[in-house]
């Protein structure tokens, strides 16, 4: 391999089984779990499994409270099947039309409060709805924006961040460490 660390993003259990005959380093779950088939494929491959806060439909806990009650959910269907090297993400994001931009702030704004599960923590904000309307940029405009987001939710726990601009993003990660005296 690459040394490159290769996360499938699928919610079909045909697709992930395929995927993971490729030699897939993650698996990524927008459904948390809610699929028993998926559910059984995830456990069987031993692969992390990055789970979003999702009740039924991802993204559908709107408000903080909601998205803490999803992931126990989530944390509940993980044990369920066996499956104990996690990390979870909270659904930053308009993913339905009841959430607001103001409650993606508040995850953010109250994202160290996540680790009270005691879990790796993705933060993926990049290019999010919810600061292209803060800013009034287009998705592809929107860099500095993440960049802000995303640091201050590294120094809220973050562990992992999912990018789209990755040289800027990896930048950012090597001042933050630096900063934070861990690099």
């Amino acid at each position: 391999g690459s040394g490159i660390p290769v996360s499938v993003d699928t919610m079909y259990p045909q697709v992930l089984a395929e995927c993971i005959k490729h030699d897939i380093d993650c698996i990524n779950d927008i459904h948390g779990l809610c699929n028993t088939d998926y559910a059984k494929i995830a456990a069987d491959s031993g692969l992390p499994a990055i789970l979003m806060a999702t009740y039924s439909i991802p993204g559908d806990p709107v408000g903080f409270d909601s998205v803490m009650g999803a992931l126990e959910i989530v944390l509940e269907r993980a044990e369920l099947f066996g499956i104990d090297n996690l990390i979870l993400d909270p659904a930053v994001g308009k993913w339905t039309p009841e959430r607001t931009v103001e409650d993606d702030w508040e995850l953010c704004r109250r994202f160290d409060e996540f680790a009270e599960f005691e879990r790796p923590l993705l933060a993926a904000v990049s290019r999010k709805t919810f600061i292209g309307r803060l800013l009034d940029k287009n998705p592809e405009d929107r860099l500095f924006g993440t960049l802000a987001v995303t640091y201050d939710i590294l120094k809220k726990g973050a562990s992992i961040v999912r990018a789209h601009d990755v040289a800027a993003t990896r930048d950012l990660i090597d001042v933050f460490e630096k900063v934070e005296r861990r690099g």
